[in-house]
C-alpha cells in the first residue's frame, strides 16, 4: 500500500496479477538479502508468483520453506462465516461485502491451482484450521 498510495504505482489493490509483476523483483532481493544476511524472515501474501523457485539458485532455495495453506470446499462450505469472522484480524477491512461462498472458493481454487501446477505442496484444510496449522509446525 505504500508504493499505492506514495503515487510511484497507477495500480491499485485490485490490480493483482499486475501488483505480482510490479512487487515480485522487490520481494525477490528482500528475500536474498535476508539469506544472504542469515536473517529469518517470513513473507506471506497473495503477491508471490506461483512460479517463484524460478527465481532462486539452489543456494537460495536451500533456505527456503514454502508453506501454502488452502481450504477444501467442504470446509468453506461449513465455516465460511467463522472465515469471513477473521477478514480483520490482521488488518481493518473497510468492506469485505464482496467475499462470498463462491468468491472465496474461486480464489481458493486458483492458489490451489497454481501451485499445483507448479510441483507446490498444499496443505489442505478439512476439518480443523488448527490441527491444520499444527501439522505444518511439526
Amino acid at each position: 500500500m505504500g508504493l499505492i498510495r506514495s503515487g510511484i504505482t497507477h495500480l491499485t489493490p485490485e490490480d493483482d496479477d499486475e501488483l505480482t509483476d510490479y512487487l515480485w523483483p522487490i520481494v525477490r532481493e528482500i528475500i536474498k538479502t535476508a539469506i544472504e544476511n542469515e536473517q529469518n524472515l517470513i513473507v506471506e501474501g497473495c503477491y508471490i508468483p506461483f512460479d517463484w523457485r524460478n527465481s532462486f539458485g539452489e543456494q537460495y532455495l536451500q533456505s527456503i520453506r514454502f508453506i501454502c495453506l488452502a481450504m477444501s470446499d467442504e470446509y468453506i462450505d461449513t465455516h465460511f462465516e467463522e472465515i469471513k469472522s477473521h477478514g480483520s484480524d490482521i488488518e481493518t477491512r473497510l468492506d469485505d461485502s464482496y467475499c462470498t461462498v463462491e468468491q472465496l472458493k474461486q480464489d481458493n481454487h486458483q492458489v490451489i491451482d497454481g501451485c499445483k501446477s507448479n510441483g507446490e505442496k498444499i496443505t489442505l484444510i478439512t476439518e480443523s484450521y488448527e490441527d491444520s496449522i499444527k501439522h505444518v509446525l511439526d
